[in-house]
């Protein structure tokens, strides 16, 4: 059985990222951007900011107890002749103004392969602050701090990427997203698969000619949760060594070197288990042994909404509540996302 409502209830109250953290992720971008701007060596080099990853692309979910929930930003640099022998100073830049102004300087931060970063304090959260540049043909570029070079991103086009898939599904790619990122992080499933992949993936499952012979195909959460997972573990039950997988923006980026081939074969066999298992818990009759079913899968959380919720909406970051968060993240100049 599908039990539609327990799995709206699930998202609002166990997975789903609060829209008071995505306010506050919101601010603290703003803030760290404010002041990179007003630094006066950083300022001039600086032309905006972007959201990047799963906070644009509303597959944002609530952290483990315990750890950070984090929100990565772009900034577009000016590109600069003197730094392209020694690539590393564009995020050195950023650095510099954080390692010497206040509050940053007294909180964790330092430099990873693609950017920079700030721990908040508690672990609650954390942010990356990724340079790029764009050239004179509008392409993207960040740097592999590791390697001294650059690589090609569209983080905007893999956002659009991700909407059109998301509007192909009837607005439920991105909460299966988000769902089978909770079975990884909360339950500890497949654990090693990145993000990037795991929604590549996904997104790439979801088909327009699927829904040709059937118009219900995604018609509900459940039912495109079934669909989307069982496409999934057909697709990857044909790949005999590690699938490349490139970004669907269209840089022609591999995403290859994310996961190692173990990882890739873990994830392969934990899918097989869990699209048995959802199949199983949608095909089963009986109310309360189907109920059994699919918390035994995602845990207590998957139970009945309160008889108190007047709406249920979700003010978090999925398609109903697209428009709250853009309200706060999007739609206001020089704010992140």
């Amino acid at each position: 059985m599908k039990h539609v409502d327990y799995f709206k209830n699930f998202l609002n109250n166990s997975v789903n990222l609060s829209q008071t953290k995505l306010e506050t992720l919101s601010g603290r971008t703003d803030a760290i951007y404010e002041l990179l701007k007003e630094d006066e060596d950083l300022g001039p080099l600086l032309k905006k900011k972007i959201p990047q990853g799963s906070w644009p692309q509303k597959t944002i979910i609530n952290p483990q107890n315990g750890k950070a929930f984090d929100g990565d930003f772009m900034v577009q640099m000016v590109e600069k002749s003197e730094w392209a022998d020694n690539l590393k100073e564009y995020g050195d830049a950023v650095y510099n103004v954080l390692h010497k102004k206040s509050p940053y300087k007294d909180m964790p931060h330092g430099r990873k392969c693609r950017c920079v970063y700030v721990q908040y304090a508690e672990n609650v959260m954390h942010v990356d602050i990724v340079p790029f540049v764009v050239r004179s043909d509008g392409t993207q570029w960040i740097i592999n701090r590791d390697d001294n070079e650059w690589e090609r991103t569209d983080t905007e086009g893999f956002t659009d990427w991700m909407k059109r898939k998301d509007e192909i599904a009837n607005g439920h790619l991105r909460e299966v997203v988000r769902i089978m990122k909770f079975l990884r992080d909360h339950k500890n499933s497949f654990t090693g698969t990145k993000s990037v992949l795991l929604t590549t993936m996904l997104g790439e499952r979801v088909e327009e000619w699927r829904k040709f012979g059937d118009p219900a195909y995604y018609g509900d959460l459940p039912t495109a949760l079934l669909h989307i997972i069982s496409d999934l573990d057909v697709w990857l039950q044909e790949q005999t060594t590690k699938p490349e997988i490139i970004d669907p923006s269209g840089t022609g980026t591999s995403f290859g070197h994310r996961w190692k081939e173990e990882t890739f074969f873990y994830f392969r066999d934990r899918i097989q288990s869990h699209a048995a298992e959802i199949k199983s818990a949608y095909k089963e009759p009986d109310p309360d042994k189907s109920l059994k079913k699919w918390q035994n899968l995602f845990g207590s959380g998957f139970k009945e909404p309160e008889k108190s919720t007047s709406s249920g909406k979700y003010t978090g970051t999925g398609a109903a509540g697209a428009a709250s968060m853009g309200a706060t993240t999007i739609n206001h100049s020089g704010r992140a996302g």
